[in-house]
This record gives structure tokens, sequence and C-alpha cells, in this order.
């Protein structure tokens, strides 16, 4: 069977995980596995571009270099990306008979869809010097966690997946953290549960923690921020590219910045033409985010939510930028009913209307979920709505 229709078969949200099943799947495999060094990526925002900007910059420095994130925008291939580009379909294909072929039949039909993928670009980075892999809810019970790794690099924790990761950012931050298996960074993090919990850890677990601005001097930091404005990036992304600078120093590599001159990151407060910006994020930590880099100008929001996102959070902190909303429509189980996604922007007191197309003077954000991008690219590409 091959790659698409098998992962058709599989659903993409669970209610409810098995978490005993991807370690049980992978303890059945691993022996045929010897794996390269692994850095971690967890977090709540900023996970892929960090995980990019690592990637691509040990992948400038020569070295063999696999980035595995999650989810994907417009094709699957996106969340496989080895030494500079996307996988290829024929690479894909072959990984995954190579898969079938050791993996048990029960694991098979068992294992989830981000699951089966995460083993999938396990098999296709065996032979790098280096995988850069990013947690999906990233917890101690993600599908990634069951690898050994040299490095975990911790963006921003904040509110974000509740029903599995914990009501409060204490719970949440013990979730996120327990998955630290020897040495971890700390982005700059806003809520002290975040440093006391890791604090903890680092007690408990006889782990090494450090923070992000312990590796930097002053002169360093100002060249980082230099370097992204130079490009014209969002200034959030300062504390990003820091975060994955950081592995590039723990590994005792040199920063040389003209490795990351030709990177692009789509879809991370990406100008996809002079007027329309597109983002991915889909939480109050994104949304503030984007209300920093627009704090200037008003702009029309084009948008839609999942049903289980504080989009009312979201759309309250990207208030003062919002000139009116524009409701791209969404064919999705988990998209949030249309009757109740207008009454909070009514609540909001912010004007809104279906989504029509584009008017070349108007500034524009798309926002709110990768799904929310995609549709919006289908019609940027097809010009139908």
């Amino acid at each position: 069977m091959s790659l698409a229709k098998f992962l058709e078969q599989k659903p993409l949200y669970y209610k409810e995980i098995d978490y005993s099943r991807m370690p049980r799947a992978w303890d059945s495999i691993k022996h045929r596995f010897f794996l390269p060094k692994i850095i971690h990526i967890v977090g709540t925002n900023g996970k892929g571009s960090t995980g990019r900007f690592l990637a691509h910059y040990l992948y400038k420095s020569g070295l063999d270099v696999g980035h595995y994130t999650s989810p994907h925008i417009m094709k699957f291939n996106e969340r496989i990306w080895l030494n500079g580009s996307d996988v290829d379909d024929q690479l894909l294909e072959l990984a995954h008979q190579r898969l079938l072929s050791i993996l048990d039949k029960s694991f098979q039909e068992t294992l989830s869809y981000f699951e089966y993928t995460t083993l999938l670009a396990i098999v296709i980075f065996e032979k790098c010097d280096y995988i850069v892999l990013e947690a999906g809810l990233g917890g101690e019970y993600d599908a990634t966690a069951v690898f050994d790794n040299i490095l975990t690099l911790v963006t921003p924790i904040d509110y974000d997946h509740q029903s599995f990761l914990g009501n409060n950012i204490l719970d949440i931050a013990k979730t996120k953290l327990n998955v630290i298996k020897k040495f971890a960074v700390l982005a700059d993090q806003k809520h002290k549960e975040v440093y006391n919990t890791s604090q903890k850890l680092v007690i408990q677990k006889e782990l090494n923690i450090f923070r992000c601005e312990q590796f930097f001097t002053l002169e360093e930091m100002n060249e980082i921020e230099k370097f992204i404005k130079d490009k014209k990036m969002a200034l959030f992304l300062i504390q990003n590219l820091s975060l994955a600078l950081c592995g590039v120093k723990f590994l005792g590599m040199k920063i040389k910045l003209e490795y990351l001159n030709d990177i692009t990151l789509f879809g991370r407060c990406f100008s996809l033409s002079k007027n329309i910006t597109i983002d991915v994020g889909h939480n109050p930590l994104a949304a503030s985010a984007l209300a920093s880099h627009f704090k200037d100008k008003k702009i029309t929001l084009i948008f839609n939510s999942y049903g289980d996102k504080d989009y009312e959070e979201s759309l309250s902190i990207l208030k003062p930028i919002i000139k009116n909303i524009e409701i791209i429509p969404i064919l999705d189980q988990r998209i949030e009913e249309g009757e109740n996604l207008i009454k909070v922007i009514d609540s909001l007191d912010i004007k809104y209307s279906p989504f029509s197309g584009i008017d070349k003077n108007k500034d524009y954000l798309v926002f709110g979920s990768f799904l929310v991008v995609e549709r919006f690219l289908k019609y940027y590409e097809s010009k139908t709505i």
C-alpha cells in the first residue's frame, strides 16, 4: 500500500491517546537502527522556525542534517526536510516500504498518523550526522520523546493543547520539561513557573539546564538582532534564532550568520506579497508576537479557528491592529461553529464579513492555524474562493 493511501486510513486527531504505544513500537525495531545525534525541540511557539534555523545552519556547515517538523501547510513532504530540501516522493515511498517491512502489523494498524510519520522520518534520517526533531504536542509522552538525544531546546511555553497537557502553566511546564533527558537550553520564558519547574528538575534528575542568554555576549546579541532586521524578518524571530544558535554553540561550533543568508521561513510571519502576510500561529502567544510586529499599522485579518483554541483571547490581543476580520470558510470537523465565532467577534466589537478576495490597497494578515493558511494559499493560487 502506498504511503498516501496508508496515511489516509489514519485519523489526524484523537480525543484520547495510548501513550504506551509509541514506546512499544520503537522498542520493537530500534535494534535495527544506529541513530544520528538528535537535538529535540519542544515548547509552545517557535518550534518550527527554531528548528529550521538550526537545521539550515548545520547543513550549511557541511553536515548531513534532517529536520522533522509538523504539521505541513500544502504537502506532506514539508514535514521531512533533508539537506536543504523537502524530501521527495520517491524517498518517502522507499522509507515507507522499509518501515512496513520491519514493523509488526499490529503497530502498522494502531500507530497514529503522527507516530507513524515520526518513525518514517527516523528511517529517512538514519544516515544523517544530526537530526533536529520537533515535538508535536511537546510533552514527555510525545512520540518524539522515545529517542535519546544530546540536547533539548525549549521555546517559550504558554497555554495550548490544554486537554492533553494541563489547564495551568505549572502542569504544562511539567509535562513539557519532563521530556528533557540530559542537557537543555531555555528560551526567554514569560511564566516564572517554567523556571521554577526547570530548577526542580535540575535537582531531582541531575539535569543540566541553561538559559539562552548565558550563551551570548551583548555584542553577539546585537549581531543576531541586526541580522534579523537586515533580512526584514519579524522581530520575534530574534528569540528563535538565538535559541537555535545556542544549539550551534553547544556543539562547539563558531557562529557564522552568513550560513543563514538564504534561509526561508515559509508560513512564519512570511510576506507572501507586498500587502499579504501569512502566519501559521494559532494561539495567544503567537497573537502577541504578531500584534507587536504590526503595532504601527491596521490590517484586515483573514481568520478562522479550531474550536478547541482560545481564539477569543487571540482576537482580543490582535484587536488593536485589526481594521476588520474576513472569515475564510474551512470544512473540517475541528473548525469552530460559525455562529460561535461570530458571537465572539461581535462581543469584541470588531467588524467582520465573509472572505471574498484580495484588495491590493489593503494590508492583510492570514492567521488562525495551518489550515487557515493552507486554505488561503489554495485561493491565492487559483484566485477563486
